[in-house]
């Protein structure tokens, strides 16, 4: 009977099975990176890359003139930041910020809520009004902001004349263009051309909210009120606080809206107009850089504070 030796220091080789799963993997490992890659791409020079160099302008006395002059990795100080922090605007500005920012994001979240109960219930037409509501969202803003800033018109825009032959005004009010209507007028704008983005999200949550409760609590002898209160708006605070969310970004980072009403006078400069003189006005890149990082780390502190405040509120609600 043959006897099978073994060679000393030969290697078994394995099964052949291991062998082809780990190809296989690898094969799908490279089929996936195959195809992240174009996105990786694509992310890393629209999003990452100036980013980055913006955070390295920031902390560089750079400006337009000695910009070709200038490396990325200069000589770094905090200048910029100490200057922006110190300067005799920045605060009002800030402050200008955030009153813009929470009375437009609770006004558009407010209205878009009373919209879409409003038009909950089926009516003939229903459709075509909802459609309308959107036109606000959709418009382009050069075109409304134009419509707004000749209704405002001291001289011959329509509120004005109303206002004159109606209300018995004296005279034209500049709602635009003074320090104490400037703003208010400002925030009125948000909220109407965004309500719509919160009467989309609210409507699409009351479609899919079930009647039975309701029609239980109006058989128990709810008003109209209290089913509100207890049995409607307790489901649509998830989608609130996204859209609060959603909103608080959206505005705080606004430039174009305020910028094209008022040029960012009559104390409606918000922080991003204020970005934008900067960088426009004085050709400072790095203090206009070290602003909009200012502005960014403002923005990250308040949602992480929002977010943890949240979860707190649904823990000790569980």
């Amino acid at each position: 009977m043959a006897t099978l030796t073994e060679t000393p220091g030969a290697q078994l080789e394995p099964p052949p099975h291991k062998n082809r799963g780990r190809t296989l993997a690898a094969r799908d490992a490279r089929a996936g990176l195959a195809l992240i890659s174009p996105t990786v791409l694509i992310v890393t020079v629209i999003v990452v890359i100036p980013i980055a160099w913006t955070v390295m302008i920031a902390f560089q006395k750079i400006k337009l003139i000695n910009l070709r002059r200038t490396g990325l990795f200069g000589r770094y100080t905090l200048d910029n930041f100490v200057n922006v922090l110190t300067s005799s605007g920045f605060a009002s500005s800030l402050g200008t910020t955030f009153i813009y920012t929470i009375g437009g994001t609770v006004g558009s979240i407010v209205v878009g809520l009373v919209v879409a109960l409003a038009l909950r219930n089926k009516f003939p037409g229903r459709g075509f009004v909802r459609g309308a509501m959107l036109l606000p969202y959709v418009a382009p803003v050069v075109a409304v902001t134009f419509c707004w800033t000749v209704m405002l018109n001291p001289e011959y825009g329509l509120i004005n004349a109303w206002g004159q032959k109606y209300l018995g005004w004296d005279a034209g009010i500049p709602f635009l263009s003074q320090d104490s209507t400037a703003l208010a007028t400002v925030i009125v704008f948000e909220i109407w051309r965004y309500f719509p983005f919160a009467f989309l999200f609210i409507t699409a949550r009351l479609s899919a909210l079930s009647s039975d409760i309701e029609e239980a609590a109006l058989v128990d002898g709810a008003t109209p009120w209290q089913s509100f209160r207890f049995v409607i708006l307790p489901q649509l605070m998830p989608v609130i606080s996204v859209l609060f969310i959603l909103r608080f970004i959206f505005t705080f980072n606004k430039f174009d809206d305020v910028y094209l009403l008022t040029g960012g006078g009559a104390g409606t400069e918000v922080v991003a107009i204020r970005v934008y003189n900067y960088l426009v006005s004085r050709g400072d890149l790095g203090a206009s850089a070290a602003q909009a990082l200012v502005l960014a780390m403002t923005l990250v502190i308040l949602m992480i504070i929002y977010l943890r405040a949240s979860k707190r509120s649904e823990e000790s609600a569980l």
